[in-house]
């Protein structure tokens, strides 16, 4: 495996986690794939927030575990999932992290969603 740079989120890349003020609910044509009042939201740099949902808020038996990995220096590893439901498959449209990164540790044990790929939609309290 090729040497990979590590990066620590700095004033220059700033990486903020924070618990997700009210319920994220995932789904797909009208189908609910992902449901909880536990998610987190990263924020990173200037990209657009993302929700991470604690996998056992996920409906399990949709996902199918993917060979693809990418590598984010401030993050690590990720592996992918694919989603397969009412005979359609979105390859690769769920995101973890299985050993993330010390400042990133809290999305540990959760799952993120392409938003333009599914509907992810924060209910606020």
């Amino acid at each position: 495996m090729a040497d990979r740079r590590k990066l620590v989120p700095d004033s220059a890349h700033p990486i903020t986690i924070a618990p997700t003020a009210g319920r994220v609910v995932v789904s797909r044509r009208g189908r609910v794939l992902a449901d909880s009042t536990q998610a987190l939201t990263l924020q990173e740099a200037s990209y657009p927030p993302v929700q991470y949902l604690p996998l056992v808020d996920v409906d399990a038996t949709v996902l199918e575990r993917s060979e693809h990995s990418t590598y984010c220096p401030y993050k690590g590893v990720a592996g992918y999932f694919r989603v397969v439901t009412d005979g359609e498959v979105l390859d690769d449209v769920v995101w973890f992290y299985d050993d993330p990164y010390a400042p990133v540790a809290a999305i540990a044990g959760h799952v993120a969603f392409y938003a333009d790929r599914v509907d992810v939609t924060v209910h606020a309290r």
